[in-house]
């Protein structure tokens, strides 16, 4: 029997198959430490839409963003709105995270964030216009190498997709025609350009970005596209960019890593526009669930802290889809008008229904969640009597789970729950014991439909009125 390779046989030490000598190893101290799973030093908290959007983040974030050090965009675009009231100025956001608006705070836009440069800097020069809040936004900014950008081509490709729609089905989807969709298209075809292409060499950027063009101009011949225009304007943001731009996953590798730092997330949409797990086709076209914050930043899982979903009061939808506890009669106009329902995006009138928690107890299942904030309560203080939708049913029958599919989610029938309104006022409530009784009932049967606590409730326009419970 062969001896194993430096084997000592009879006290003899052998020699290698190939004849030469053994060489003895020394052996290999190991730290055991490095066995031992470290707790991250840091942890993101997230804050996420439960419903169709629209649901109050912005108001959340600026009340957490308020002691934060770096506040996070993780997916979407310009698609998006966020209205801040902050001194009675109220700032409208749709790439800039709100958190913006607190000067001690480092703003980042991730790699899951695609970016239309003229809409950025419109977006900070209008908000600039109505007050101080973001005076030196630029020196508070990063963003991200590997964010995509999105091209006035891809906006006016999103108006003729709709269009098209329109005429082959009779519907559409309802898109901000922003230019998201075809962008994140641009991105899985690998076709796409991102952040570090513009501000690297210009020349070869502009090979890519005609290439481009033409690709969409093969596609849709009557494209208006105005190449040569969009590139100077491109040049001059790329000089602009430029101080801007940092390598996104080392920059959360060391916030995350290094001395210890709040960092918020703030998502865009909402659970129920998520591409995967929204109401498809009509949805956005990111993922806008707890996921989208790993990918979107580059940050591992076990990096994710507090998620905190984002609920309103009742429930209201932008645009075409199935929506199961729309209410097309008095009480849809009413709080369609008391809670003033118009997108911050495209100023559409909002589609308003009682609270559907069959809806929101799926987006938990997603996410997680580890707390609510309910926003608008108030609306509801005129309502005297107020109605939960608690189950679905389908030809009767009662239906176990949240439908993937959207013809059946128009079909289903809700089972409601009906409670007490309060019928007085919520607005100067600053504890849960200052809240009308019946108000508190509303509360807790939410928090035990859900099995998830309300940490916090809007019963105002201002941050002050973000009631915390506990």
């Amino acid at each position: 029997v062969a001896a194993e390779d430096g084997a000592n046989v009879n006290g003899r030490e052998t020699v290698s198959l190939n004849g030469e000598p053994v060489v003895k190893r020394p052996r290999v101290s190991h730290d055991s430490s490095l066995r031992i799973p470290k707790e991250p030093h840091n942890k993101v908290t997230v804050v996420l839409g439960a419903q169709w959007g629209d649901e109050g983040k912005g108001k959340v974030v600026d009340l957490l963003a308020m002691d934060a050090d770096i506040v996070c965009r993780c997916q979407g675009g310009n698609n998006a709105g966020h209205t801040v009231v902050v001194d009675s100025v109220e700032y409208d956001f749709h790439l800039l995270p709100s958190g913006v608006l607190n000067k001690k705070a480092l703003s980042f836009i991730g790699n899951g964030v695609v970016i239309h440069l003229p809409g950025l800097f419109e977006e900070a020069q209008k908000n600039l216009q109505k007050g101080k809040g973001l005076q030196g936004w630029e020196e508070r900014l990063k963003i991200s190498d590997r964010a995509h950008l999105v091209f006035n081509f891809h906006q006016a490709v999103d108006g003729i997709q709709e269009q098209q729609r329109q005429q082959q089905e009779g519907k559409n989807l309802g898109t901000t025609k922003k230019g998201i969709g075809p962008a994140y298209s641009s991105k899985a075809a690998r076709n796409g350009l991102r952040v570090c292409d513009l501000v690297s060499d210009f020349k070869v950027f502009e090979d890519k970005f005609r290439m481009l063009a033409e690709h969409f101009l093969t596609m849709y011949p009557n494209l208006n596209l105005e190449v040569d225009s969009e590139l100077a304007q491109l040049k001059g943001f790329a000089e602009r960019l430029g101080p801007l731009v940092t390598d996104g996953v080392y920059f959360m590798h060391q916030a995350l890593n290094g001395p210890s730092k709040k960092i918020l997330v703030e998502g865009a949409n909402a659970a129920l526009l998520d591409i995967d797990f929204g109401t498809y086709p009509f949805v956005t076209s990111s993922n806008c669930t707890v996921g989208g914050v790993c990918t979107g930043l580059g940050v591992p899982p076990s990096y994710v802290g507090r998620v905190y979903g984002v609920v309103k009061a009742y429930t209201t939808r932008v645009g075409v889809g199935a929506f199961p506890t729309e209410q097309k009669n008095e009480t849809g106009e009413l709080l369609q008008t008391r809670g003033r329902e118009f997108g911050v995006t495209t100023g559409r009138k909002r589609r308003c229904g009682w609270l559907d928690l069959v809806l929101v107890r799926y987006a938990h299942m997603v996410n997680g969640f580890t707390a609510i904030a309910l926003t608008k309560l108030d609306i509801l203080d005129t309502v005297s009597e107020i109605k939960v939708g608690v189950a679905y049913k389908l030809d009767g029958e009662p239906l176990p789970s949240f439908p993937a599919n959207m013809d059946v989610l128009t079909r289903v029938s809700v089972d409601y729950e009906t409670l007490p309104g309060w019928c007085c006022s919520t607005e100067s409530a600053r504890s849960f014991e200052e809240l009308p009784l019946k108000a508190q009932i509303y509360i807790r049967f939410i928090e035990n439909f859900l099995q998830v606590p309300v940490k916090w409730v809007g019963v105002g326009k201002s941050r002050e009125s973000m009631v915390k419970l506990y």
